[in-house]
């Protein structure tokens, strides 16, 4: 992802984002299980998570997450760190679960969410852990629009052709000054685990 994006963004002349995938997830987030049998190793990978949500919700192009399966934890913040989300309409949540798996969001994660959703929303999603269909989303500003299962990629595609021919520096500076807070905490070098 890390080397997709940064060709997306040295890309000359027009150009965005679209993330896809395919299958009943979008993104399950982080890999819990690799996580517990390396533990020495949860700081450095954090720290380059963080780095890549700081790194989507900066870019120098549109970015557009499509959502055609289920976006949980991690995944969720990943999406929502995108400048639009598509969501399917029929299937899959987007859900950070972390009260219930009895993980503390980090401060970079907080920020994140609490900067990118409506306040009510972030509360209700983060201390709650509550999955959200693609209507229910678009309800609560998770997503922006639901399509159908084979509509998904084609209307965020759609979306991300029209904004491709912003001035990417500009772009990009606009969002770095209106993130800047949430981008200091993502890139702190103690990730506040």
């Amino acid at each position: 992802m890390e080397d997709a994006l940064a060709e997306v963004v040295a890309t000359e002349g027009p150009r965005a984002l679209v993330t896809t995938a395919t299958g009943k997830f979008w993104s399950n987030g982080l890999d819990l299980e690799w996580m517990g049998a390396n533990q020495g190793e949860i700081p450095a990978f954090v720290a380059r998570v963080h780095g890549l949500f700081a790194r989507v919700l900066e870019a120098e192009v549109p970015t557009v997450a499509a959502l055609q399966g289920h976006a949980f934890a991690a995944g969720a913040m990943l999406a929502v760190a995108h400048d639009r989300v598509v969501m399917r309409e029929d299937r899959g949540y987007v859900c950070v679960p972390e009260v219930d798996i009895r993980i503390p969001f980090t401060p970079g994660m907080t920020a994140l969410l609490t900067a990118r959703l409506p306040h009510r929303t972030a509360h209700e999603a983060m201390t709650t852990g509550r999955r959200y269909g693609g209507p229910d989303a678009v309800a609560a500003g998770v997503a922006h629009e639901c399509a159908p299962g084979t509509e998904v990629v084609d209307r965020a595609v759609a979306w991300a052709a029209g904004q491709a021919g912003k001035h990417g520096p500009t772009l990009g500076e606009i969002k770095r000054r209106m993130y800047a807070p949430v981008l200091d905490t993502l890139r702190r070098s103690d990730v506040g685990l």
